[in-house]
């Protein structure tokens, strides 16, 4: 338990973490990461260098020190870090070199005149108990996963039964488990952990969820990133009866069960967690309106799918938008999703749900749009793919 002084001691260096957050956590990274193997693994190298990593820790650093005294404050940011860490089997024994390093960061960064020997103390302190909270809360599901049927714990072989191209840019992966035997649920908007070794080195990604659950396997949809050495591996390399190691389903960025009209808009890859929601709203009868915005027609994923979806679901709407049309292409509109269109694509009544993916700068303009069109906040739900973040509109 932290004391009131370190209570204290913690608030006062808030201002400190506002203006030189990102470069105590870069530096941070850089330690760490140099130093220790046991786990670059659980850190993708392309939010590293994109500074996207340190920008995400700096902010849960500052959020973690502002509601030092009331930690329910932080509403989903502990959800979200547990369901990450999930997906990456974080473990007990990783907190330790984590804490380590996070404390040198403070005292190299900040030096030994600001970071004291109190200053780290506290600091210390409070690291543990966060610790503690993320340990229990990884550990309740880590045992949910293994007990559930279907369900196991670490890392399990799945046989590639399936590679399908979807778009230019987008392969779908159907995974089934190699010993034959059943996989557990999950809920529409989940994602999966992959755990490879690439060149000698462990690499750990997360993959949404394509397709709903059927107990039988899995489907995850991968778009092929510039230099992204994951990426291309798993289009270029893994085919048909290769075997991938999975770590079971997580994620708190799912439907919630309504019947109020559902709007799913999505960019690009984005397009991925809301297929499974897409077939849970339409079984349960809802209205949906689904809209999805790509560059053009060749890397516009899954259309057919939602054209045949529309024709057997007399309640689902379904609008495209090209940002770069090109000749030939269908599409209902052309450029940027705007406010005329939201107004046109959205039901009259705006008492909905909307649930929104893509790139960032596409869900901070959203944010915004469903707000001037009318769409209560609260019913405004997004999801990060990459490390998360404050989303401004």
């Amino acid at each position: 338990m932290l004391s009131p002084t370190q209570r204290d001691l913690i608030k006062a260096t808030i201002p400190l973490l506002e203006t030189g957050g990102e470069a105590l956590t870069t530096h941070f990274y850089g330690l760490m990461l140099t130093e220790n193997e046991q786990v670059q693994p659980l850190f993708n190298q392309a939010h590293q260098a994109s500074g996207n990593q340190a920008r995400a820790l700096a902010n849960a650093v500052l959020m973690y020190a502002r509601h030092i005294d009331r930690l329910e404050a932080l509403g989903p940011l502990v959800g979200q870090i547990v369901n990450k860490h999930v997906a990456l089997q974080v473990l007990p024994e990783h907190y330790p070199i984590v804490g380590h390093y996070l404390l040198r960061a403070i005292r190299e960064v900040l030096g030994p005149e600001v970071a004291t020997d109190e200053i780290l103390d506290a600091w210390g302190a409070a690291y543990q108990m966060l610790a503690d909270i993320l340990i229990g809360a990884e550990e309740s599901v880590y045992a949910a996963n293994e007990s559930a049927p279907g369900g196991w714990r670490g890392a399990r072989a799945f046989r590639v039964a399936d590679k399908v191209r979807e778009s230019a840019e987008i392969v779908s992966f159907h995974l089934v488990p190699a010993d034959g035997s059943a996989v557990v649920d999950f809920t529409p908007g989940q994602y999966i952990g992959m755990k490879l070794v690439l060149e000698g080195r462990e690499e750990r990604r997360n993959y949404s969820l394509s397709r709903a659950a059927d107990g039988v396997g899995y489907r995850i949809s991968v778009k092929q990133q510039y230099q992204g050495k994951v990426s291309n591996h798993l289009h270029n390399q893994v085919q048909v009866g290769d075997t991938l190691e999975l770590f079971a389903p997580a994620g708190d960025f799912t439907l919630q069960v309504s019947d109020k009209p559902l709007a799913l808009i999505s960019a690009g890859v984005g397009i991925t967690p809301t297929l499974p929601m897409l077939e849970q709203a339409l079984a349960s009868g809802r209205q949906v309106h689904f809209i999805h915005c790509a560059r053009n027609g060749q890397v516009h994923a899954f259309r057919e799918l939602i054209a045949e979806k529309q024709k057997q679901h007399p309640q689902l709407r379904s609008y495209t938008c090209y940002s770069e049309a090109l000749p030939g292409d269908a599409a209902d509109a052309e450029g940027f999703l705007s406010r005329e269109l939201l107004e046109q694509w959205l039901p009259a009544e705006r008492d909905l749900d909307a649930y929104f993916l893509g790139p960032k700068p596409f869900m901070a303009q959203v944010k915004q749009l469903l707000r001037d069109v009318g769409v209560p906040e609260a019913q405004s739900h997004y999801e990060f793919f990459g490390p998360a973040a404050a989303l401004e509109a």
